[in-house]
C-alpha cells in the first residue's frame, strides 16, 4: 500500500489564508476516497487529487500530464469538464478597442482570481504608479511644471538620480550618427529596420545627396552589395496628434536610409520626415547643418517611441501574452502537458495588464496624456499596427531572414535571439514528443485545438492573412507555434523591455513627444529650434517616470526556463528541463565572454536577465 501526504499551501498573496475546513479526495484505478481529512483506502494508481472546503464545489488538481483521448476514467474526464466549465465563468474575452487583441474582462485587479495576481512581495514593492517613480527619481517637484526646458545642461543637471552606465553613455554619445545606427540593431527597437535593394517611389533620394556619405561609391552599387537599410515609420502616416498641456502636438512619419560602412558601423545618410514627398518636405543629410540634422535624427526617434511602445512592446508582447494566456486557461486543464508547459510563462500577466490600462493607456494614463501618439490617434495606430501583424513576423527566424539581415554586422539582438530561439525550440520539441506520438495525436486532441481555435479567433480576429494557424494537424506546427509563444513572452519581451530607461531615461535620445512641426526648409534650425520642439518639463518627467517604472525588476523574478518543475512530476520531463537550464547557464557565460569587449555590452538577452513571463 502507498502512503500518501497532501500538503495544501494557499499562495503568497496578501490574505491568502481560509478560515473554511479543507478536505481531501483521492482518486485512483480502483475507486476513490471519501471527503475526509485523510484515507487508508486502496485507491490502486492515482489518477488526480480534488479538493474542496466549505461552501464550494471541488476542483480538481494536476497530476500526471495527460491527454484528453487517453482518458480511461469517466471520473478524470468529468472533471477536466468541469474545471474548464468553471474557468470559462471566471476567465472570459472582452473587446478593448475594434481592431485589436481581445483582452481579460475585468474591470480592476481586485477582480483577478487569486491563481493569476501578484504574489504578497510583487504586490508590496511594485506600484504601477507614476508618481511613486517620480519620488524615486526625485522629480516630483517637476510633474506639473509646463515651461520648456531652457539647455541641455538644464536637462542633464535635473536627470541626475538613477543613472544606469548605459544611460550614462546614451546622454554622451546620442547626437552621434554611429550610435543613432546602432540603436536600430541593438537598443530599445531592432524591429524596423531591414536590407533595403532600391528605394522607395517616395523617397527621392539622389546619388549627389549621397555621394559623400558612400565615400564617392554609387548608390546603385551599393544596393547590389547589400550595404543600404531602410526604417520606414509609415504607420504613422495621417495619424491624430495629441494635444499636451493644451497645445497641440506633432508626429512625423520619416523614412531613413542607412549605411553599412566598410568598418561595420550603421550610418544614417538620409532622412525624410514626411511620406509624402515635395518642397516642403526635402530630404535631410548629414552635409547639412547640425540642427538640420541633429533634429531630423530626433524626429525619427520620436516616431521610433510610437512603434516601439505601442506596437513592439504593447501589442506584440503584452496583448498577445494575455491572448495565449487567457486562451490557456479557458481551454487547457491542468492535468494537460501544454497546460503544464505554458503556465509559468503567464505568471503576472494578467495584472501587469490590467494595471497597464489602468495606469499607462487608460483616458488618464501616462501615455495617453504625455505621448505624441497617445490620446486619440493612440488606437489609431494600433490598429495599423495590427494590421500588419503576421506570424512569420513573431517567429524570429522568419524575421531575420524576411529583414534581410543575417549577415549584417554587430546585430547582438539576432545573434542572441536566435540562440534562445533554438534553445526554447528544442526544450519544446523534445517535452511534445514525450506526449504526442504523431500527427494524429494533435488532431484528436480536442483540448489543444479548442485553445488554437480560440487564439486564432480573439488574439488574431480571424484574419487568415495574419497566417496564425486555426488548427493544428502536425506536432510540427505545434512545436513551432509553442515555441514562438514561449519565444514572445519571454525573450522578446526582455529585449523590447528591459533597456527603456537605459536608453529611453535621457529624453533627447527617446522623446515621448515634440510640439513643434516637423520642419519644412533648411537652414532654419537652432539650438533654440531644438529645445523649443522637446515635450516641456512635466512631459518629460512624466515620460521618463514611466521607463524607469517599466524597467524596475522584482525581487522575485523568476529567470527563463526556471518555472517548470512545479508542474510537472515525470522523470522524463524534469530531465528535459534540467538539460535545458544547463544550456541557458552555458550560454549566459558566453554572452558574458563575448561582453567584456564592447564599449556597449548588450545585456538585455543574457538568460539570467530575461524573466519568464511577462510580468513587468
Amino acid at each position: 500500500m502507498v502512503k500518501y501526504t497532501v500538503k495544501v499551501f494557499t499562495g503568497e498573496m496578501l490574505l491568502a489564508g481560509t478560515l473554511n475546513s479543507v478536505y481531501v479526495k483521492l482518486v485512483g484505478t480502483k475507486g476513490e476516497s471519501k471527503r475526509l481529512y485523510y484515507t487508508t483506502i486502496h485507491l490502486g494508481r492515482t489518477l488526480f487529487v480534488c479538493w474542496d472546503h466549505s461552501n464550494t464545489s471541488s476542483i480538481s488538481l494536476e497530476a500526471t500530464g495527460k491527454l484528453i483521448f487517453n482518458e480511461t476514467c469517466p471520473e478524470a474526464i468529468e472533471e477536466r469538464k468541469k474545471e474548464l466549465q468553471s474557468r470559462h465563468e471566471v476567465y472570459r474575452w472582452s473587446i478593448y478597442a475594434e481592431g485589436l487583441p481581445q483582452i481579460m474582462k475585468v474591470a480592476s485587479t481586485s477582480e483577478l482570481p487569486a491563481e493569476v495576481r501578484f504574489s504578497f512581495t510583487k504586490d508590496l514593492e511594485f506600484k504601477f504608479t507614476a508618481a511613486k517613480a517620480l519620488v524615486q527619481l526625485n522629480l516630483a517637484g517637476l510633474s506639473t511644471n509646463k515651461e520648456q526646458w531652457k539647455s541641455l545642461g538644464e536637462l542633464s543637471h535635473v536627470f541626475n538620480s538613477r543613472k544606469t552606465d548605459v544611460y550614462d553613455y546614451v546622454e554622451k554619445n546620442w547626437k552621434k550618427d554611429e550610435f543613432f545606427g546602432y540603436q536600430l540593431l541593438n537598443g530599445l527597437n531592432p524591429m524596423m529596420i531591414h536590407r533595403c535593394s532600391k528605394l522607395p517611389e517616395n523617397f527621392p533620394v539622389t546619388e549627389d545627396m549621397v555621394k559623400a556619405s558612400l565615400f564617392g561609391k554609387s548608390l546603385e552599387s551599393e544596393f547590389q552589395k547589400g550595404n543600404i537599410f531602410l526604417v520606414d515609420y509609415k504607420h504613422l502616416h495621417g495619424v491624430t496628434a495629441n494635444v499636451i498641456n493644451r497645445k497641440r502636438h506633432f508626429l512625423a512619419a520619416p523614412l531613413c536610409l542607412l549605411y553599412m560602412t566598410p568598418e561595420d558601423k550603421l550610418m544614417p545618410i538620409a532622412i525624410q520626415l514626411k511620406q509624402e514627398p515635395g518642397e516642403d518636405n526635402p530630404i535631410f543629410l548629414p552635409t547639412d547643418s547640425e540642427y538640420d540634422w541633429l533634429l531630423a535624427k530626433i524626429f525619427v526617434r520620436n516616431s521610433d517611441f510610437a512603434e516601439h511602445e505601442l506596437n513592439f512592446h504593447l501589442l506584440r508582447t503584452h496583448l498577445l501574452a494575455e491572448v495565449f494566456a487567457v486562451s490557456t486557461l479557458r481551454n487547457l486543464p491542468m492535468v494537460h502537458p501544454i497546460y503544464k508547459l505554458l503556465i509559468s510563462h503567464f505568471r503576472y500577466t494578467l495584472q501587469i495588464n490590467t494595471l497597464a490600462r489602468q495606469a499607462l493607456i487608460s483616458e488618464k494614463g501616462v501615455i495617453t496624456e504625455n505621448a505624441g501618439v497617445g490620446g486619440p490617434g493612440m488606437v489609431e495606430f494600433l490598429q495599423k499596427a495590427m494590421a500588419s501583424l503576421t506570424y512569420s513576423s513573431l517567429c524570429l527566424p522568419e524575421d531575420i531572414t524576411g529583414r534581410g539581415l543575417e549577415s549584417i554586422p554587430n546585430f547582438f539582438y539576432r545573434d542572441d535571439g536566435l540562440r534562445l530561439w533554438d534553445i526554447v525550440h528544442r526544450f519544446v520539441k523534445k517535452m511534445i514528443a514525450h506526449y504526442y506520438t504523431c500527427d494524429s495525436d494533435v488532431q484528436k486532441d480536442s483540448e489543444l485545438q479548442n485553445w488554437i481555435k480560440e487564439i486564432f479567433f480573439h488574439g488574431f480576429l480571424a484574419k487568415t492573412s495574419t497566417g496564425i494557424p486555426q488548427s493544428f494537424s502536425s506536432v510540427t506546427e505545434l512545436i513551432k507555434f509553442l515555441t514562438m509563444v514561449i519565444f514572445t513572452v519571454t525573450v522578446q519581451h526582455a529585449a523590447v523591455n528591459n533597456g527603456q530607461f537605459d536608453f529611453g531615461g535621457w529624453m533627447p535620445n527617446f522623446p515621448i513627444a515634440l510640439q513643434q512641426p516637423p520642419p519644412t526648409t533648411k537652414g532654419q534650425c537652432t539650438e533654440s529650434t531644438m529645445l523649443k520642439t522637446f515635450p516641456d518639463i512635466n512631459t518629460t518627467v512624466h515620460g521618463m517616470a514611466a521607463v524607469y517604472l517599466l524597467s524596475s525588476q522584482s525581487t522575485d523574478f523568476i529567470a527563463l526556463g526556471n518555472g517548470y518543475q512545479d508542474h510537472f512530476s515525470e522523470k522524463t520531463p524534469l530531465e528535459l528541463i534540467h538539460e535545458t537550464q544547463d544550456v541557458l547557464k552555458k550560454y549566459n557565460f558566453e554572452i558574458q565572454g563575448r561582453n567584456v569587449s564592447l564599449p556597449l555590452p548588450y545585456t538585455y538577452l543574457n538568460p539570467n536577465n530575461v524573466e519568464n513571463s511577462v510580468a513587468l
